[in-house]
């Protein structure tokens, strides 16, 4: 079933797009806005077969024999506007987070979905697979493992609202907040809410996922954050229908042979990025790439390691940018201060300036040819 056949005709959306049920919603409706087309749809994905016959006459509860299961598909909702551009935007979420993140902001704002579909992109946001309503690979019995066999590991990981208070920059230290920030701290609860456990993300099966969706749907616009930019960026170096990438906060990756020295933190080092082909690096080079940076974070090594872990991330932006020009690549990096922007968060896309951070992502893609109807 094409996309076309899943239309289900004009849909008339008022502003927000359902943010009004969101507790704590401070934002107005801002005039309709016009949907021709929306739905949602899986990618990807595998089946995994339990032994034995499945046996309908015997107690099927918490029982596996004989039957087969759904993993590692990818979970993508979608909506196109009325005068549509052509390409259209993949919002890819990062680390603990789905797609919900692009939705609405935290205090109920219009987040980056009904910002672009104003401005005329269709926007696709995905789920990535071993999260959020892409399902997680998990049956009857211990956690990833099909009638005794272990599927992924049984483990999890969340980041806590102490870690995500520095990584994510709400705050030098938790509770304190920094004196310039434009993340919506009113509703910090609720965006730590949001948060879900990570489970065994692979590289590989999330980037072939979003081959898979930009297979699907023709050439696309990926915007990733933080986590996701190595999906990204794979998926950009394997897929000719990957015609830009925007990545906020995101890890990088350099050619085989060619990785760059670890970045030295306050106490050890980091690795500077994940090793591709030489091929897909040149791939990458042919695409045009903006890195994003908010606001507050340290230009020296300091000791809470894991924000000082953002800044050799800062290092390794440049890195990544002169080795793309070295292969005739059109990369830069955006540092919103530099913009004008200042006290943004390392979810700048929901921060209480998101629309001016919005104005950035859309002069970006005119100057780059991307923002055509």
């Amino acid at each position: 079933m094409n996309r076309r056949q899943r239309s289900h005709g004009i849909v008339r959306v008022i502003a927000v797009l359902g943010a009004a049920l969101i507790t704590g919603c401070t934002s107005m409706p801002s005039g309709p806005l016009t949907i021709t087309e929306q739905g949602s749809f899986f990618v990807a994905g595998r089946k995994v077969q339990a032994p034995g016959n499945y046996d309908p006459t015997k107690s099927a509860a918490g029982a596996d024999e004989g039957q087969a299961f759904w993993v590692d598909q990818m979970y993508v909702q979608y909506q196109i506007p009325q005068n549509r551009r052509r390409l259209p935007l993949i919002l890819v979420h990062g680390g603990s987070g789905t797609g919900r993140v692009w939705e609405t902001t935290p205090d109920g704002r219009e987040g980056y979905q009904t910002i672009m579909l104003r401005r005329g992109y269709p926007v696709y946001i995905v789920d990535f697979p071993r999260r959020g309503r892409a399902g997680y690979p998990s049956f009857n019995g211990p956690f990833g493992t099909l009638a005794g066999a272990p599927i992924v590991q049984n483990r999890t990981g969340q980041a806590g609202v102490q870690y995500a208070w520095s990584r994510w920059r709400l705050g030098p230290r938790y509770p304190d907040v920094f004196p310039v920030q434009q993340f919506p701290m009113k509703a910090v609860d609720q965006f730590m809410q949001h948060l879900v456990p990570t489970v065994s993300d692979d590289a590989e099966i999330i980037s072939s996922a979003l081959v898979a969706l930009v297979d699907k749907i023709g050439p696309a616009i990926i915007v990733t954050h933080s986590q996701s930019g190595l999906f990204g960026w794979l998926a950009g170096a394997r897929s000719p229908y990957v015609k830009g990438i925007v990545a906020y906060e995101p890890g990088f990756v350099f050619p085989q042979g060619a990785v760059p020295p670890v970045v030295p933190l306050f106490k050890g080092s980091q690795p500077s990025g994940t090793p591709v082909t030489a091929a897909e690096f040149a791939r990458l080079a042919q695409i045009p790439i903006q890195v994003v940076y908010g606001d507050n974070i340290p230009k020296q090594p300091i000791p809470d390691l894991v924000a000082d872990g953002r800044r050799a991330q800062v290092v390794t932006s440049h890195m990544f940018v002169d080795a793309l020009a070295k292969q005739g690549g059109n990369a830069r990096v955006l540092h919103l201060p530099d913009a004008g922007l200042f006290g943004n968060s390392h979810f700048m896309f929901s921060d209480l300036n998101n629309v001016e951070v919005a104005d950035q992502l859309s002069s970006f893609l005119e100057s780059q040819g991307l923002a055509a109807r």
